[in-house]
């Protein structure tokens, strides 16, 4: 069953019409229907074949406004790198303990820092830890040496972010309580985040579509030419 105000939500957001990513940020704002602080979710598709190695798309960006959301950050090292970590942020720091408490099936944080000397312990994990996406990784700066710069990074706004099966890049880019011009900034860093991964196999039109939405709102369609000028 529709909702009254998501009824009067989908009168204000044209289905077939490719918004600017400044009426966008706006819109998002105006057909909010909740009465938390929602999340602004964008959602990118791209010409690219997911399956090829090359074309598996994946980075990090670190957001001018940040998420909104402050993550749980889990490090896991040895005891010279604890107080490093701790002394920079970090929820929770150790090793065996909490490698005990996954392989439990606790999994209470949104992403995972470790260094590279205690990767062969955390291998295991894989099960675990990879269909959430929490298992750390080179390539996202969650596997180092400089634990104190990830966790900065990753309470100052620093966002992971993959390419699907299907080609689409999905992220939180913002709350709703943001103001129009913070989503559009954060938008279009994470989209030229995007843009320079571009693989140079990839044949035709990169960016095929963008959608920005909050949390139960119907989607915004963003015209891509919008946000390469």
């Amino acid at each position: 069953m529709i909702t009254k105000k998501r009824k009067i939500a989908n009168t204000k957001v044209d289905a077939n019409k490719a918004y600017t990513l400044k009426e966008a940020s706006a819109l998002v704002k105006e057909i909010n229907t909740t009465k938390f602080d929602s999340s602004v979710d964008l959602h990118v598709r791209l010409g690219v074949d997911p399956k090829k190695a090359d074309q598996a798309i994946r980075g990090t960006v670190s957001l001018p406004h940040g998420t909104g959301k402050t993550k749980r950050v889990l490090v896991l090292c040895t005891p010279d790198k604890e107080a490093e970590a701790k002394g920079a942020g970090a929820d929770h720091v150790g090793l065996d303990e909490y490698i005990a408490k996954i392989e439990g099936g606790w999994t209470d944080i949104d992403v995972i820092v470790a260094t590279p000397s205690v990767m062969p312990k955390i291998g295991k994990l894989g099960k675990v830890l990879g269909p959430r996406n929490l298992m750390p990784n080179p390539k996202t700066g969650t596997v180092t040496n400089d634990v104190a710069a990830a966790v900065n990074d990753l309470k100052g706004g620093k966002i992971a972010f993959k390419v699907d099966k299907v080609g689409i890049i999905h992220a939180s880019i913002g709350r709703v309580s943001f103001a129009p011009e913070k989503l559009t900034e954060n938008c279009m860093e994470f989209i030229n985040a995007i843009i320079k991964l571009k693989p140079a196999t990839s044949k035709g039109t990169y960016l095929r579509g963008i959608h920005m939405a909050s949390s139960m709102s119907p989607g915004i369609m963003v015209d891509t030419k919008s946000v390469q000028n």
